[in-house]
């Protein structure tokens, strides 16, 4: 069984923490360099993007469609 990852973020001014699985991490921290932002700027848009998605979701959901080449 894989573990979750969790990183603590400072998102709108607000301390929270995110967990996820550390392939998932991988891939949201090459699509922040592909980018040129850091992980955390990457995961103020998602969060900011959201809507009444869960964070985690969000950011898993965004790591997929960056695997695929969509995003």
């Amino acid at each position: 069984m894989t573990r979750l990852s969790k990183r603590s973020l400072l998102l709108a001014g607000h301390a929270t923490s995110v967990a996820l699985e550390p392939e998932f991490w991988a891939v949201l921290e090459e699509m922040a360099a592909a980018r040129g932002e850091s992980l955390a700027g990457l995961i103020t848009r998602l969060d900011e993007g959201r809507g009444e998605r869960p964070l985690a979701s969000a950011c898993r959901l965004a790591a997929l469609a960056w695997a695929r080449g969509g995003a």
